[in-house]
């Protein structure tokens, strides 16, 4: 598995591309001054708060392999990161999960209060296709197919559903078809329309896309099932968001589910499932390859 991409450089495609990100956003953010000033400092809190920019990764290294242009795919790339952003705000608030803490700081309702905190998500979701709308038109994939891919991932039967189902998850008995459901809609979803769009902003091939969704959904499920495996072998240090919740609130998780030594086998196989997926690129793929096994071996 890590034999295929030893000369690729991770971290260094990592730092680079956070760096590009990271300054697209602040680009395409109103200032933190700009009036109204507190929602627009609200919005920045939480999305320069040290994520790892996962998503937008992917989707930047999904445009690489199927022969893009960084600069194409980068509003799309910032879209993703604004969506991923509002979720976080709105998960980890009292009437949600109820966190403290989010990437080693406060969480965003713990600085600005509870009313700032849900107008800044409802901000960033709605940036995010502000800043989608702003791309390339793409001959296979004009701005009525890349609005509705993002919006059928952010929407009521993908990561809000998955939410939903989290939410009235907790303290019942779930079975592993009921937390896949959970995990598929809640984290697999955006990572998945992260490796689409990618493609998407390359004009990719209909072969190239079927792949990338391939991709996109195994590594998903598998970066959920490791989220559930750190929240039980690691502390809130080490994780920099509280760690143990999901045993505290009784939330269904794959190790509660079918125990540690499990869980991991099916992230392995998830993880195994999303290499193959990428053979189609012909050894094109080597930062999306690497990427999945950062996934698989993180441990935080």
């Amino acid at each position: 598995m890590s034999s295929k991409h030893q000369t690729f450089d991770l971290q260094k495609f990592l730092a680079s591309r956070t760096n590009a990100v990271n300054q697209s956003l602040d680009k395409f953010l109103p200032g933190e001054k700009t009036k109204p000033a507190t929602i627009h400092k609200a919005m920045r809190y939480s999305l320069f708060a040290g994520g790892k920019r996962m998503r937008p990764a992917v989707l930047l290294a999904a445009a690489q392999a199927c022969g893009g242009k960084e600069t194409d795919a980068m509003p799309l790339a910032c879209a993703v990161e604004c969506i991923h952003t509002y979720s976080l705000i709105h998960d980890d608030l009292p009437a949600m999960d109820n966190d403290d803490f989010r990437r080693g700081k406060p969480t965003n309702h713990k600085v600005f209060g509870e009313g700032i905190a849900v107008l800044a998500g409802d901000a960033l979701l709605t940036q995010a296709f502000e800043i989608a709308a702003q791309c390339k038109n793409f001959p296979r994939y004009p701005h009525d197919k890349i609005i509705l891919e993002l919006a059928k991932a952010s929407g009521s039967l993908q990561l809000v559903a998955g939410q939903v189902a989290d939410l009235e998850g907790e303290g019942k008995k779930l079975s592993v078809a009921e937390l896949r459901y959970i995990h598929e809609r809640k984290t697999s979803a955006l990572l998945c329309c992260s490796a689409r769009l990618g493609g998407m902003s390359a004009n990719c091939a209909p072969a190239q896309l079927a792949a990338l969704t391939d991709f996109g959904y195994h590594v998903g499920l598998a970066f959920q099932v490791i989220d559930d495996i750190l929240d039980v072998t690691q502390t809130s240090e080490q994780l920099g968001k509280t760690a143990g919740k999901d045993v505290a609130v009784q939330k269904a998780t794959y190790p509660a589910i079918v125990g540690l030594e499990k869980s991991r086998k099916i992230a392995a196989q998830l993880t195994d499932r999303a290499f193959a997926a990428l053979d189609t690129f012909k050894g094109r793929a080597v930062a999306l390859e690497a990427l999945a096994e950062f996934l698989l071996k993180r441990d935080r």
